[in-house]
């Protein structure tokens, strides 16, 4: 009884130190977002820089980099650094002053919009897109178009058919289906311009009028809307997509002026919003993901976007090289306007090239030099994941984070780095998995200097193999009930897991399972009997 009283006390002490530990990281990340700049309001006052020199910046590498903008017909560029401005460049008759057009990264404007509207009660992202579009606004039969969501707009999932004649065509005869909505990812514009009407009909207010109360005039912002073709595109200074780049950069807080209170929905418009597009949250484009998909292409590419940058960036990609970068890591907002024909309709490897030639410029040396990070199933129920380092410098800790769709991590244990060493390295961690054992599982590894900064190693997948649980469950999708169909009568322990792997629900032995409670989304079934285990995912309508 003493020996297990005592373990207990240390496992207890373990908790509160592990507790500890996230509360100061989470002061830290406090810290960090309260020093912020944010510039004036007014678009002619000044607004503060900060030197590349006193960053440590390479000077000699930022003619390199602005060398290779102007190849690539550059109009504007800037880089600011926790609010300040680094970098801004402009090029031939292009100035502060000049207006651009965002195309695509206007995406992401629109998707703050859609938040705001909810979060005042205008509409709900589960309301179906025929409420504020009108019957027939598709050339789908109605039960067909009545299945289709706000939700299913925001995420590129719509299931109407991208592969007509002019995918921009908004009118109903371009609207067809293809697949069920939410089980096809699929680059179209045309149901995203549909989230104009939708917002317009929701607020009773024209686009530009709504933008410019719940964006507009707390940021600083300038610019509107206006039609090109079927298109809707903003159109602003470079400067104004630097302060949206900021306002992003601080959860939507400009200064101490909350423009959108959601933290869920701001946590999802830039978190993997559904398990077919890793790299795709609610119109922002997401880095450091297992896999992304690209415009035109039902192809799923492996690895992140862009290598090149740090893994937590999202962006806001658009035609012709339009970029919003932001990396809360780093502190970066990277702003690209101009033309660029070769990188089509989403820019993911000019994005990508130009991270590779900022990371010059910014004399880019990581904490650590990583040899390798590998994961091996070691038993029934445990992963061995390790991990040798060439140096570290300046290292704090290392933490390592596990996602059961490839697209949210979260953290399952960290690890004390060496700190500063030349000498080769040696490390491991045991995640033991309990009874969720799904058959993927992606790791990655987040490296954390003494200064709280942040990189993080290539993403990596391991097949797992489990004695396993036959069992079907049906329907999949599901909307309020799951029924499971055991293959052997022995005693099951049943468990619903969410796409983090976080434990929801208990379910006994019970082959009912009432989810009409559930969020939509993605969730995972675990069943344990005996010494089998079995997963299979769901998704909860």
């Amino acid at each position: 009884m003493t020996t297990l009283s005592a373990v207990h006390k240390i496992l207890k002490m373990k908790k509160v130190l592990l507790l500890l530990i996230i509360s100061f990281t989470t002061l830290v990340q406090t810290i960090k977002a309260q020093s912020l700049y944010f510039p004036p309001l007014s678009s002619t006052a000044n607004w503060d820089t900060i030197s590349p020199a006193s960053l440590g910046w390479c000077l000699h590498k930022i003619d390199t980099l602005y060398d290779y903008l102007q190849q690539q017909d550059t109009k504007g560029f800037i880089v600011l650094k926790d609010g300040k401005i680094v970098l801004e460049k402009y090029f031939g008759s292009f100035t502060k002053d000049s207006l651009w057009y965002w195309a695509s990264a206007g995406k992401t404007i629109t998707s703050f919009l859609i938040g705001k509207a909810q979060e005042e009660k205008y509409l709900s992202l589960k309301d179906t897109s025929a409420k504020y579009l009108g019957a027939g606004w598709t050339n789908c039969t109605t039960n067909q178009e009545n299945k289709i969501s706000i939700r299913h707009q925001l995420t590129m999932t719509s299931g109407l058919d991208d592969g007509v004649p002019d995918n921009h065509c908004t009118i109903d005869t371009c609207l067809n289906y293809l697949a069920s909505p939410g089980t096809r990812w699929a680059y179209h514009n045309a149901p995203y311009t549909l989230l104009e009407k939708v917002i317009t009909t929701a607020t009773g207010k024209p686009i530009n009028t709504y933008t410019q109360t719940a964006l507009k005039a707390k940021t600083g912002i300038t610019g509107a809307w206006a039609f090109s073709g079927y298109d809707n595109v903003f159109y602003s200074k470079a400067r104004s997509m630097a302060r949206f780049g900021l306002l992003m950069q601080n959860n939507c807080i400009w200064n101490k002026d909350t423009l959108l209170h959601d933290t869920s929905y701001i946590r999802q418009m830039t978190n993997t919003s559904q398990n077919l597009n890793l790299s795709y949250g609610y119109l922002w484009w997401l880095n450091g993901k297992a896999s992304y998909m690209a415009p035109t292409f039902q192809f799923v590419f492996p690895g992140s976007f862009a290598p090149s940058a740090p893994s937590d960036m999202f962006a806001a990609l658009g035609k012709n090289g339009q970029i919003v970068c932001v990396s809360k890591s780093a502190g970066l907002v990277v702003v690209r306007m101009g033309n660029q024909a070769s990188s089509g309709e989403v820019p993911t490897q000019f994005c990508n090239k130009i991270w590779e030639k900022l990371n010059a410029a910014m004399c880019s040396t990581l904490p650590v030099e990583l040899v390798n990070f590998t994961a091996k199933q070691t038993s029934d129920n445990s992963i061995l994941l390790s991990w040798q380092t060439a140096t570290e410098t300046n290292n704090a800790y290392f933490e390592i984070q596990k996602s059961i769709d490839g697209g949210q991590f979260s953290s399952v244990g960290r690890i004390k780095s060496k700190g500063n060493t030349t000498a080769k390295q040696s490390y491991s961690y045991e995640d033991n998995l309990g009874s969720n054992r799904p058959k993927k599982i992606y790791y990655r590894l987040k490296m954390v200097d003494k200064n709280y900064n942040t990189t993080y190693a290539k993403v990596i997948e391991i097949n797992a193999k489990w004695r396993s649980a036959d069992f079907r469950i049906f329907p999949n999708p599901a909307n309020t009930e799951l029924t499971i169909f055991l293959s052997s009568s022995d005693k099951a322990e049943i468990e619903i897991s969410n796409a983090m792997g976080k434990l929801i629900m208990k379910n006994g032995n019970k082959t009912k399972i009432d989810i009409s409670t559930l969020s939509k989304g993605l969730y995972f079934i675990n069943v344990k009997q005996g010494e089998t285990r079995g997963t299979q995912k769901f998704i909860k309508e």
